[in-house]
């Protein structure tokens, strides 16, 4: 595949996968998806590769999903929800969490919505240390459903994550380092060196037992059980008319207005 929304690199063992649409900060389309999903599966079957780094072109990691693609999306319609924009997204995630070369998120800037989501589907995080992370669905009118209502509780216990997701406030660097969210932040322009060296730490491990006690870690949770609802309980946020509103208010540059009681 010929990439034209990501560059894809391997270098001395290291797999980088580089989101590269900086005007939107990263944010991402359907091409931007399908081309993340090519590049991890090529990754993660390549037997030349020991890890794996994600991360954005230019100040942003990744921003979520660009909203002005948001109104047109096929998963409007339920038989297309399988194959649709939100199962590619889902599949980046399964790729990162799941694959069996660890993972790393050099997070250089804002890591957004799906954007935080991917970051969190890293085995570690390295964090610019002005940057955030932010569980944004809930402000735009729908459930995590990429993932993040797995895996945040996971990180940082069901009571936290429950305040981060119910609110979508930012988690600034040195928060996500006190709650064992992201392993070190760095000074501006140094995330990628960080991340490479990290890498590097695993160069000479043993990649079977690396493989291994990533699966163990993990044998007690069920991802897709969590994913296939996501799937139903997204389909009903997508067809709420406060997710339009929530969605055209961010495209106008506006407060929502919703038609509610409370």
């Amino acid at each position: 595949m010929a990439y034209t929304k990501i560059d894809y690199d391997i270098v001395n063992g290291r797999a980088e996968v580089v989101i590269n649409r900086p005007d939107l900060m990263n944010a991402f389309d359907e091409e931007t998806l399908l081309e993340l999903n090519e590049a991890l599966q090529s990754a993660m079957t390549n037997n030349s590769v020991y890890a794996v780094i994600l991360s954005g072109r230019g100040k942003g990691f990744c921003s979520g999903a660009d909203v002005t693609s948001m109104d047109g999306r096929e998963d409007r319609e339920e038989k297309h929800l399988y194959g649709s924009h939100l199962w590619l997204v889902q599949n980046v995630n399964r790729l990162l969490y799941f694959g069996q070369k660890p993972t790393i998120a050099a997070v250089n800037g804002p890591a957004v919505g799906a954007g935080c989501d991917f970051a969190l589907a890293c085995d570690l995080r390295i964090m610019n240390e002005e940057t955030f992370l932010r569980q944004q669905f809930i402000n735009i009118g729908l459930v995590p459903g990429d993932g993040g209502g797995w895996l945040l509780p996971r990180l940082v216990g069901e009571s936290k994550a429950k305040e981060l997701i119910l609110t979508g406030r930012d988690i600034e660097a040195a928060e996500a380092v006190d709650l064992g969210l992201a392993v070190e932040a760095v000074s501006d322009g140094e995330t990628m060196d960080r991340a490479r060296k990290l890498a590097n730490e695993l160069r000479d491990k043993p990649a079977i037992a690396m493989q291994n006690t990533k699966q163990l870690i993990d044998l007690n949770h069920s991802f897709e059980d969590y994913t296939q609802a996501a799937l139903e309980a997204q389909w009903d946020c997508v067809n709420d008319p406060e997710h339009t509103e929530a969605v055209n208010a961010v495209i106008e540059g506006r407060d929502p207005e919703f038609d509610r009681e409370y």
